[in-house]
């Protein structure tokens, strides 16, 4: 690894703890106001369900802190217990953003779909992506770019993933919000809470997103370089 690709990879990491940080201290404190209609974050989520007409996905409870998602293989809304049990606002917040995922399913919302298309192929990639990358740039420096070539190939998947991701979940938010606001789940008052925490939810997606894109620059510029030496 480069010097130049350690120093982005460190401030990105740095920068991503940040967030991650941010975002923690955000859903304690929300968590801790309660919802003045005092439904748990499984009602409200099974509510949402409803009344977008969605009645075969199951909302059950997952392990760990901040672990919610919403499996589309399974149609089920996966709740930290946190959120299944929470009557606060990030838990109403975190409940109608699963389930706007499951909306999207339903509606086969195309952003999500691709997503899901991709799924298979970033797994795959993803597990051998870092250990071609680094033999690429080791046999790079001797001339041989092929490797980093199909490493890069590898990691524009990953990229391109990282990058999908991101109208997925803002969409997923919009539609938790403007679900939570039409029906008074969340009051004038709270309303703003939960659009605050789901927008620190979104922000660790863009820095994903942002560390991906310039990590593969980082190493496609060290394929040009190399390539250009010979």
């Amino acid at each position: 690894m480069t010097p130049s690709i350690l120093f982005v990879s460190i401030l990105f990491v740095a920068l991503s703890m940040l967030v991650s940080t941010i975002l923690k201290r955000k859903f304690t404190k929300y968590s801790k106001i309660p919802l003045v209609n005092g439904m748990t974050g499984k009602q409200v989520a099974e509510k949402m369900l409803r009344e977008n007409g969605i009645y075969d996905v199951q909302v059950i409870s997952s392990e760990g802190f901040l672990s919610d998602h919403y499996n589309p293989l399974n149609k089920t809304v996966n709740l930290s217990p946190d959120v299944f049990n929470g009557c606060s606002v990030s838990a109403a917040a975190v409940a109608a953003h699963e389930c706007g995922h499951a909306v999207q399913h339903a509606s086969a919302y195309s952003w999500l779909m691709l997503r899901s298309r991709l799924v298979p192929i970033v797994q795959l990639s993803s597990n051998v992506v870092n250990i071609i990358l680094f033999i690429g740039v080791v046999l790079a420096a001797s001339g041989s770019t092929t490797l980093l070539l199909l490493g890069i190939c590898l990691m524009a998947v990953t990229v391109l993933f990282t990058l999908i991701t991101l109208p997925v979940e803002f969409d997923a938010s919009n539609r938790a919000l403007a679900w939570l606001d039409s029906t008074n789940i969340t009051n004038y008052e709270e309303y703003p809470m939960a659009k605050d925490a789901l927008k620190w939810a979104a922000t660790t997606y863009v820095v994903a997103a942002l560390a991906a894109v310039v990590s593969l620059i980082q190493y496609i510029m060290i394929y040009l370089g190399s390539r250009d030496r010979n």
